[in-house]
């Protein structure tokens, strides 16, 4: 079994630079049935546990209007992962991919992100199922799930703007 922190076979660490404040605010907290990476899923599943997202003074006004979605997007840091591995082997078999090309948790910058399937608003207590963090990790931000979201502002001239030769360039050969 893999630990926590190990360094499996043909993966590499680099010397991280020292970080440089981002100025970011955690704006709650996220409660879980997990409190170690080894018996965390990989991925959330909307007929998961149930989670709780606990938003905190002064933000929770922000919340207002959020029980109108089904799913939100939740971005959360994820503070217990090394943060200096650029090849991973997540299969543990030697081969390796670039941190890019994962999801995993170890990041230079280790923020999450999941589509949760929003269960009821309480205050400032937003009951979820789909999450796939630890127990007690920091809330970044929350947003409606692009799929459903739809702008209130009124659309203005770069909404319209496209470039039909870059589309090639989104599809897949």
């Amino acid at each position: 079994m893999v630990r926590e922190n190990e360094i499996r076979d043909n993966e590499v660490a680099v010397a991280a630079p020292d970080p440089v404040d981002g100025a970011l605010t955690f704006i709650g907290r996220i409660s879980t049935p997990w409190t170690s990476r080894l018996t965390c899923p990989r991925q959330g599943r909307h007929d998961g546990p149930l989670c709780r997202i606990e938003i905190f003074e002064p933000w929770v006004a922000a919340l207002d209007g959020v029980a109108e979605f089904e799913r939100l997007e939740i971005l959360y840091w994820l503070d217990r992962s090394r943060r200096d591995l650029v090849l991973q082997s997540p299969a543990n078999n030697g081969k390796v991919h670039g941190t890019f090309a994962l999801r995993s948790p170890v990041r230079p910058n280790p923020i999450g992100t999941a589509i949760v399937k929003l269960e009821k608003v309480e205050g400032a207590i937003l009951s979820v199922r789909g999450l796939d963090c630890l127990d007690g990790t920091p809330l970044l931000d929350i947003k409606p799930d692009r799929t459903l979201f739809k702008p209130v502002a009124p659309p203005q001239p770069g909404d319209f703007d496209t470039d039909p030769a870059a589309a090639i360039y989104c599809q897949k050969a």
